[in-house]
This record gives C-alpha cells, sequence and structure tokens, in this order.
C-alpha cells in the first residue's frame, strides 16, 4: 500500500527549497505505479523567468524524462498546495491516475475550491483526488513564507 504522508514529506522538502529561492514554497513528486519517486520539482517561476515553472510541471516534465514516455498512467503525484487550472490540464494530459494534495488554494485551487476540473464529465480523462494530506505541515510553510515576506515588505 502507497503511503500518502511518506510522500507528501517529500513534497514538503522539495517546497522547502522552493521557499529557500525565495519562491512559494510548494513541492511535488511523481510516483510510479511501483512506488518509486520518478519525477521532483518546486515552484521556480521567478527564478527561471516561467509563469508554468510550477512544481507540478517541473515534477511532469522530469517524470515524462524519466519514463521516456509524456504519458504517465498508474502514477500519483504529491503537490503540497491543491493545484491550479493549469498544472491539473498538465496532469490530465499526462494521464496522471491519482493526485494527492497538502493544503486547499481558496484563490486558484482547481480540485474543488474554485473550480473542480477533474470532475469535469465532458473530459477524456479523469484522476482520483485525495486533499487534506499534512495539510496542516503544508498550509503552515505557506503562511509562515507570506508572513515573512509581508514583514519584510512592511520594514523596506
Amino acid at each position: 500500500m502507497i503511503d500518502d504522508r511518506f510522500f507528501m514529506q517529500e513534497a514538503l522538502a522539495l517546497a522547502r527549497e522552493a521557499a529557500a529561492c525565495d519562491e512559494i514554497p510548494v513541492g511535488a513528486i511523481v510516483v510510479n505505479p511501483d512506488g518509486v519517486i520518478v519525477g521532483r520539482g518546486f515552484n521556480q517561476p521567478i527564478v527561471r523567468r516561467d509563469p508554468t515553472a510550477h512544481a507540478e510541471i517541473i515534477a511532469l516534465r522530469d517524470a515524462a524524462l524519466q519514463m521516456n514516455n509524456y504519458r504517465l498512467p498508474g502514477c500519483t503525484l504529491y503537490v503540497t498546495l491543491e493545484p491550479c487550472v493549469m498544472c491539473a490540464g498538465a496532469m490530465l494530459h499526462a494521464r496522471i491516475a491519482r493526485v494527492v494534495f497538502g493544503a486547499d488554494d481558496p484563490k486558484t485551487g482547481a480540485c474543488g475550491s474554485v473550480i473542480d476540473v477533474f470532475s469535469e464529465e465532458r473530459l477524456n480523462h479523469h484522476a482520483e483526488i485525495v486533499g487534506g494530506v499534512l495539510a496542516e505541515e503544508c498550509g503552515t510553510l505557506l503562511s509562515g513564507f507570506f508572513a515573512s515576506r509581508r514583514s519584510r515588505t512592511a520594514v523596506a
């Protein structure tokens, strides 16, 4: 049986790498059906000057290279924050089987918080969604990052 908490801890470690780069701390991993991590990513849109450089997109690209296939059937993507519409769309195109996320995103969440891309019946692929895995740890990392950013701005 796959241990969602273990893999979310791996994604949290990547989120901390994003924070160290002064990026929004979101981390993601892709796990193949055998339980092996085949893709890793953390937010880098500022560093890369790329609006698509979200943790999920980077992890999907890494996994596709590792698996030598743009389709990732049977794979699970773990991410510390509920995916946005762009990332959800990429997961659909990659044929991700499961999406496991930590904290809800009430502003841009595409797994039910704002919109639910994965339940749209007219789309040709659907993934199982599991939310709230280590939600408190994921949310605390994000809120701490933004609090720190606000305090730096107030001092400047």
